[in-house]
């Protein structure tokens, strides 16, 4: 698929009501959690900072650091954790408090809005796997607008009232995926795109929800859409012809996406690509200034913050160690990720995998 897509808008229920223009500069974090230092810190802790008797893994960040996101199987977080099964927690690093959010096991790791409000996962419900959305102040849960599609690959904006999703319809394979955005305010969900094909698109949306960027699997493409001006631009690809999407920045200034051994940073404004090379992308920073890498070479460290402004390099984790989307706080002062290895703080010897922050300054 190389020419622009079309979108097409559906006006759809949804369960319950939950609560202008993206800049290509970077933008400030707001109420960021106490400084305490640069160093490292496990997360995936109970209350009275026991560490966890079974694995944790997926963690999200919110922009300031504060709310951190992961699933788990361990028994011991919170006292009213099931005995069995993989469930979401929610970590605040200000007062130390981990929350249990819903009881279904997710299919995927869940994401958090950049306000740190609204929580989002897939799980398996019936035939299908819906998206649960959790509200965080209030406890408040629902399903969005899955009745007859499997929805999953779910991104949030900034206040959580926008959550784009790829769907499915179980019922007619024929349909192919979607590209949806839900918005809990008007009650609607719009389609950006549509496949004939069951690829996955990977869509992430940017944080005042106007940019959408997502990929066609099979064609090996991706494209930025501008819900606010109507437009589609793309094929975004690297030399090879072919991109495999990572994120988009929060701000919307940035798309990350792989193109064989290859990351590049798309600036959205001006179309130019940044190569970094010879790493696998892993995450950008919601001000698109600050890249979390792997190295392909295995001898080095296993994940790497780049800042893109000056190419320098900080290491995130020597130990085995992987992190997926929304890693990385503004302006790369946290980095969450998960890892087995017993020496990354004193006192490891639950030989599970743990959640941690790195925190830079």
């Amino acid at each position: 698929m190389r020419t622009a897509l079309s979108a097409a808008v559906v006006v759809c229920a949804v369960t319950v009501v939950l609560p202008g223009a993206a800049s290509a500069a970077p933008t400030a974090a707001t109420g960021p959690v106490a400084d305490s230092g640069a160093g490292v810190e496990r997360i995936s802790v109970a209350a009275d900072g026991a560490q966890a008797d079974d694995n944790s893994a997926g963690a999200s960040i919110t922009p300031n650091g504060r709310r951190i996101v992961y699933s788990s199987s361990a028994k011991n977080l919170t006292s009213d954790a099931p005995t069995a099964g993989d469930k979401v927690y929610l970590r605040d690093q200000r007062t130390s408090q981990t929350t249990r959010l819903g009881y279904l096991a997710p299919v995927q790791p869940p994401v958090i809005s950049g306000d740190g409000e609204y929580v989002a996962y897939p799980h398996q419900w019936m035939n299908n796997v819906r998206i649960g959305h959790y509200q965080v102040s209030t406890g408040r849960s629902a399903s969005g607008n899955c009745a007859l599609f499997t929805c999953n690959q779910p991104s949030l904006s900034a206040d959580g009232q926008s959550a784009a999703h790829a769907s499915l319809s179980y019922r007619q394979q024929t349909y192919g995926q979607r590209v949806q955005v839900e918005d809990w305010d008007t009650n609607t969900t719009e389609t950006v795109a549509a496949f004939d094909h069951t690829d996955p698109s990977r869509p992430s949306i940017s944080g005042d929800a106007r940019y959408l960027a997502y990929q066609d699997g099979k064609a090996k493409d991706v494209f930025v859409r501008d819900r606010t001006g109507g437009t589609t631009s793309g094929p975004i690809e690297g030399p090879s012809k072919e991109a495999a999407i990572v994120q988009l920045s929060e701000n919307g200034s940035k798309v990350v996406y792989l193109s064989g051994p290859d990351t590049y940073v798309h600036d959205v404004s001006s179309g130019a690509a940044q190569l970094v090379p010879d790493v696998r992308g892993v995450a950008i920073d919601p001000t698109g200034r600050y890249l979390l890498y792997a190295p392909h070479d295995a001898n080095g460290p296993s994940l790497t913050l780049r800042d893109l402004r000056t190419g320098t390099d900080e290491t995130v984790a020597n130990q085995p160690a992987s992190a997926g989307i929304d890693a990385v706080s503004a302006d790369g002062r946290d980095v969450v990720f998960q890892s087995a290895a017993d020496d990354i703080v004193p006192g490891d010897t639950n030989a599970k995998s743990d959640i941690f922050v790195r925190r830079f300054y």
